[in-house]
C-alpha cells in the first residue's frame, strides 16, 4: 500500500510540478556532458598510445635498422594478442611513426626537432603562435590532415572547423579538396564593422570566395534564374559547397512588405550561427546598386522571420566577378552585415567539340573489333 502511495505521489509530482521539464532537461544535459568528456578522454588516450607506440617503433628502427618485415611480424603478433583492438596494421603503425615524428608529446604543436619530412612545418613555427587542438580530433581526422595539409596555418584552420562545425571525415576530405581554407576570409565584407568580434570571426570562417558550382554547366547564354534553378536541382551539392550547418529554406522566397510582394533569390539558415543568410545571385560583374536591395532584404528578414534566439541576418551577394575597391566602397556605410563573393560554374564542352566525340555505339563497335 505504501509503495502504491509513493508511485501515485511520483505521478502527481510529474503532472503538477511545473519545473519538471526544465529539471529533466538540465539532468540530460549534464549526462551528455559527461558522455562527451568520456569520449574525449578515451580519444585522447588512444592518440597518446599511438604517439608512444610511434616513439617505440622509431627509436627501435634507429637503433636496430629493421625494415618493413618487422612491422609485418609485429602486426601479426599484436593482432593475435589484442584481437579486440583494431589499428595495428602495418600501414597504421607507419602512421604512428609519422604521428610521433610530427607532433610533440603534449600533442599541441609540431616538433622543433622533427626530421626533414616535416621541416616545412617547423619553419613556420616562428610565424604563428597557437596551439593545435590535436587531442580533440579522432585518429582518422588527424591522419587526413597529416597526409593532405602540410601548411601549419591551414592545418590549424581545418582542425578548428572540424571541431566547431562537427565535420565528418568525408566532409573534411571534401573541404580540403575544394581548398576551403584558401577561399575563406577572401570575400569583401563589412562583418568587422557590423558584428561583435566573436560573431564576425564566426561568419568570416563560414563564408568564402569564390564559390565553385561545378555541378552547373551551360553551353548557351544563361541568367541568374537559370543558376538558381540549377542550384535547387543539385541542392545537396549546393549545401556541401556552402559549408557546414546550412539548411535550404527556399528559392524565390516570398515576403510581403506593406502589401507589396518581394522575392529573395535564395534563403538559407545556419544552425551553428543561428542566423538567416539572404543570397542574391547576379549574372553580371558587381555593381554598387546591388547592395541596397540586399540590405533591404536583410532588414525585412530580421523583422519578419527572425525569432527569439536568432542572430542578425547576413547577406551574401554572388556575382560573376567583382572589383574589390568598388565592393569596399559600396559596403563602407552599410549597417547590415553583408559579404560579396564571386562564383564559378563548371566548364561545359563546346558544341563543336562535343560533336567530334565518338558516340556510345561507336565506342562499343570499336571494343568489339579489338576483342576479335
Amino acid at each position: 500500500m505504501a509503495n502504491d502511495i509513493d508511485i501515485l505521489s511520483s505521478d502527481n509530482l510529474a503532472e503538477n510540478f511545473h519545473g519538471y521539464a526544465a529539471l529533466l532537461r538540465k539532468i540530460r544535459q549534464r549526462v551528455q556532458i559527461a558522455q562527451q568528456r568520456a569520449i574525449y578522454t578515451a580519444n585522447e588516450e588512444v592518440l597518446r598510445m599511438y604517439w608512444d607506440v610511434g616513439e617505440l617503433l622509431q627509436q627501435s628502427q634507429y637503433a636496430d635498422g629493421w625494415g618493413k618485415k618487422t612491422l609485418q611480424r609485429l602486426a601479426v603478433d599484436l593482432k593475435n594478442e589484442y584481437s579486440e583492438i583494431k589499428g595495428f596494421s602495418v600501414r597504421n603503425m607507419q602512421y604512428m611513426m609519422q604521428f610521433y615524428n610530427e607532433y610533440n608529446q603534449e600533442l599541441t604543436m609540431v616538433k622543433g626537432d622533427a626530421p626533414s619530412i616535416v621541416q616545412p612545418l617547423v619553419a613556420q613555427l616562428g610565424l604563428y603562435n597557437f596551439t593545435l587542438p590535436i587531442k580533440h580530433l579522432g585518429w582518422a581526422h588527424n591522419l587526413i590532415l597529416m597526409q593532405q595539409v602540410k601548411d601549419i596555418r591551414a592545418r590549424y584552420w581545418y582542425m578548428v572547423q572540424s571541431i566547431t562545425s562537427h565535420w565528418s571525415k568525408r566532409y573534411l576530405q571534401e573541404a580540403i579538396k575544394l581548398d576551403d581554407y584558401g577561399k575563406h576570409g577572401a570575400l569583401a565584407n563589412n562583418f568587422t564593422e557590423t558584428l561583435p568580434a566573436p560573431e564576425a570571426n564566426d561568419v568570416k570562417s563560414i563564408l568564402k570566395d569564390p564559390y565553385i558550382f561545378d555541378m552547373l554547366t551551360f553551353t548557351e547564354q544563361y541568367n541568374e534564374r537559370d543558376v538558381e534553378i540549377g542550384l535547387v536541382k543539385h541542392v545537396e551539392k549546393f549545401l556541401v559547397e556552402m559549408g557546414a550547418g546550412f539548411a535550404f529554406m527556399g528559392r524565390q522566397y516570398h515576403i510581403d512588405i506593406s502589401g507589396d510582394d518581394y522575392y529573395i533569390d535564395i534563403l538559407m539558415y545556419n544552425a551553428f550561427l543561428h542566423r538567416y543568410l539572404v543570397i542574391e545571385l547576379k549574372d553580371t560583374e558587381f555593381k554598387p546598386e546591388y547592395i541596397g536591395k540586399l540590405n533591404f532584404y536583410c532588414s525585412a528578414v530580421d523583422d519578419i522571420l527572425c525569432r527569439e534566439g536568432d542572430n542578425r541576418t547576413i547577406g551574401l551577394l554572388l556575382c560573376k566577378n567583382k572589383d574589390r575597391i568598388k565592393a569596399e566602397y559600396a559596403l563602407r556605410d552599410i549597417k547590415k552585415p553583408i559579404g560579396i563573393s564571386d562564383y564559378e560554374l563548371g566548364q561545359a564542352l563546346p558544341k563543336d567539340f562535343r560533336g567530334s566525340l565518338p558516340s556510345i555505339e561507336e565506342i562499343e563497335k570499336e571494343l568489339e573489333v579489338r576483342n576479335i
